[in-house]
């Protein structure tokens, strides 16, 4: 139903996206765009590069007198470092990085130089993740759906969010450059990443990202591509660095008791609700009304500026890597990129749900949906026969 593809260089020219099935008469500009790439550049421990990009979009098709039409939307953002490399001689890259894609890409692709995979490899390609994510976060809060994340450790350090709202913590995560709700761990968190920077090293984290209000019903168990929660998972796995994932409190659930790690049902006038949501707002592949909940766990970076071991191709013999400027520590700048992937799989999800090519016919069709109410489930409470 939706779908977005990317393509670019990391030190090209220019980067582009183009997104179809978003339907017409979504209100879109450029600024709903812009302010989504400015929170990508936005976090402490980033590199050099972000001293010199500020990304701004152009919306090249799909929109027309300020609305979509319901063609696809293509997306551009300008590389300004580009000008340093146009026609320039780069010195070979010949001696692979242990983590990155340079060593598996020049096997598969047979390249004579490590740059091509450099280059479409690298997370400048999430510019464009989160520029065609800011048009489904948008989206989305049409229905009133808000998708929102924020930094929950960084190395050791870990953030005490107990007793803090999911609203609360996406707009205290905002007030620092590490974007931790909690602002004991983030100034914990900012002095762990300078020693860092001090030490030439890198830096992970775990990074919490949750969608709020979404509807009863998106997803499906019937067949294995369908459960939300692959699909999410594939999507967030898809970022660079993302090594792992969990919905809700899987790893913690793998401890626990079967009657310990479910979310009991209980009633409310008609209205039937959780205790806890342990199960992370989806069950059987489904999204069950709760708070979508979602981690995931980025490794260190395999850029250092302290060399590691490795072979120069050309010459076969073991040398040390040389460094290509990065960040330090990329968690702070994941958590808008995160969400941009969320968002799609979400927006993808109800667009499916819905059916519908304008937003006209989308919203009247949102509003009765059935809820987690008895008067939505008509149980005739009678034996049938199933099979023949």
């Amino acid at each position: 139903m939706l779908r977005f593809s990317t393509a670019g260089e990391s030190h090209g020219p220019s980067l582009t996206a183009i997104l179809e099935g978003i339907p017409a008469g979504l209100k879109l500009n450029a600024s709903i765009i812009d302010r989504e790439l400015a929170r990508r550049q936005k976090g402490y421990g980033s590199g050099g590069r972000m001293k010199i990009e500020k990304d701004s979009v152009q919306i090249l098709g799909g929109v027309m007198a300020g609305e979509t039409t319901g063609a696809p939307i293509a997306l551009l953002v300008q590389n300004a470092d580009h000008i340093k490399w146009k026609g320039k001689a780069i010195e070979p890259m010949t001696a692979p990085r242990p983590g990155h894609a340079d060593l598996t890409g020049a096997v598969k692709y047979d390249y004579k130089d490590l740059r091509p995979a450099l280059e479409r490899a690298s997370a400048r390609d999430t510019t464009m993740r989160v520029a065609a994510g800011a048009v489904c976060k948008h989206f989305l809060s049409q229905f009133g759906i808000v998708v929102g994340g924020y930094v929950k450790s960084i190395g050791e350090i870990e953030a005490d969010l107990n007793g803090i709202n999911y609203p609360a913590r996406f707009e205290a995560a905002e007030q620092n450059d590490v974007r931790c709700p909690d602002h004991v761990a983030a100034k914990k968190m900012r002095e762990r990443i300078e020693e860092i920077i001090h030490a030439k090293d890198t830096l992970g984290g775990i990074l919490e990202i949750v969608a709020l209000n979404v509807t009863v019903g998106l997803g499906s168990f019937s067949q294995w591509d369908k459960r939300l929660e692959a699909r999410l998972a594939a999507a967030v796995m898809s970022v660079q660095a993302i090594k792992g994932v969990e919905i809700g409190d899987a790893f913690e659930n793998a401890r626990r008791l079967g009657t310990q790690a479910h979310d009991s049902i209980t009633m409310e006038h008609s209205s039937l609700q959780r205790l806890t949501n342990r199960a992370g707002g989806i069950e059987g592949g489904i999204s069950n009304g709760e708070p979508i909940v979602i981690r995931a766990a980025m490794k260190p970076i395999a850029t250092t500026l302290t060399p590691q071991q490795t072979v120069d191709l050309a010459t076969g013999f073991e040398s040390p890597t040389k460094y290509e400027r990065s960040d330090f520590c990329p968690v702070p700048r994941a958590v808008p990129i995160l969400e941009a992937m969320v968002a799609f799989v979400l927006a993808d999800a109800l667009i499916e749900k819905l059916g519908g090519d304008s937003l006209s016919e989308m919203l009247p069709r949102f509003a009765s949906l059935h809820k987690a109410r008895l008067e939505d489930l008509k149980m005739d409470n009678i034996p049938h026969v199933f099979w023949e």
